[in-house]
């Protein structure tokens, strides 16, 4: 269930960043990974 949730804010934080440094795909794929790695060491 923690693996579900991490991927879900993860994936709604690289959304809202990603998006907005305009990188495209390749960004938003790089904000999820540092965001999941975070949320990860953060017990989440």
């Amino acid at each position: 269930m923690r693996k579900i949730i991490r991927a879900l804010l993860a994936g709604w934080g690289a959304k809202k960043l990603g998006g907005k440094t305009g990188c495209g795909c390749f960004g938003t794929i790089i904000v999820f990974i540092i965001l999941w790695w975070l949320l990860s060491n953060l017990g989440i």
